[in-house]
């Protein structure tokens, strides 16, 4: 069984890994068998997460990238394949909100949160997919999808049109990749306190959430790793492509 779920010998991307629940899941990944690379914009919080990541006796990589630039994808790409050689697991993961009211999104704000959220799932399928498609050795590509991917939430308007969008992009790649040995699927977080979504976490929307999640409480970063390891394991999941799981608490199985 240990070894249905072992990533000895693989490497993984997680971009956005300086967060609290990618973090949480690149360390899961480690604790796996994998050696890691922490991708993200902060690179203090890359490099706490890669400092983490050896901590447990894994190999770790530390680059700042801004994940809807291709250049510094690409770079990030090169990095990870002088340090490790290959790249196997793919987590992306980088993702912003905003509350602001539909007649008050500006364009800047629209185009940012879409560049954040679906251009960089886009951008590094292309960059990091490739890869993995070339080398002809395989590979999982893990996508973070939301809550709000449908039907959406209110008060997030483009958040939702983003993980709409990434639920599209996992689908459509989960087919045109399941021959070459690419499994591509994705993750949808129910509730989960982070720092992108605290501003809108007020008392009423806090009740509306719990009334509407069977579970009656908010989720755990850890309670997302477990998904993470299985998808990741070419053994556990290799039959599996093209899914979108929820790890919600019940939220998606609820009506009235």
């Amino acid at each position: 069984m240990n070894d249905l779920f072992s990533l000895d010998g693989k490497v993984a991307a997680v971009i956005g890994g300086g967060g609290v629940l990618a973090g949480e899941m690149a360390r899961g990944l480690a604790k796996a068998g994998a050696d890691v690379a922490i991708l993200d914009f902060n690179f203090e919080a890359a490099q706490a997460g890669a400092d983490a990541i050896a901590a447990l006796g894994r190999k770790s990589l530390a680059v700042k990238v801004d994940a809807a630039k291709r250049g510094d994808l690409e770079a990030a790409l090169a990095a990870m394949l002088a340090e490790f050689g290959k790249v196997d697991i793919l987590v992306n993961a980088a993702g912003i909100n905003s509350a602001t009211p539909f007649f008050e999104i500006s364009e800047e704000e629209w185009h940012r949160i879409l560049d954040v959220d679906l251009k960089s799932v886009f951008l590094a399928c292309q960059v990091f997919g490739k890869q993995m498609v070339e080398s002809g050795n395989g590979g999982s590509v893990i996508n973070i999808s939301s809550a709000s991917s449908g039907p959406p939430l209110s008060k997030v308007f483009t958040y939702s049109v983003a993980k709409g969008g990434v639920n599209q992009i996992t689908q459509f790649l989960a087919r045109e990749w399941a021959t070459q040995g690419v499994r591509v699927n994705a993750i949808l977080p129910g509730f989960f306190p982070a720092e992108q979504n605290r501003k809108v976490l007020t008392e009423d929307r806090v009740a509306k959430i719990m009334g509407h999640t069977p579970m009656n409480r908010f989720g755990d970063a850890s309670e997302l790793v477990g998904a993470a390891v299985f998808l990741a394991s070419d053994k556990a999941a290799s039959f599996v492509t093209g899914a979108i799981i929820r790890v919600d608490g019940g939220y998606g199985a609820m009506t009235i």
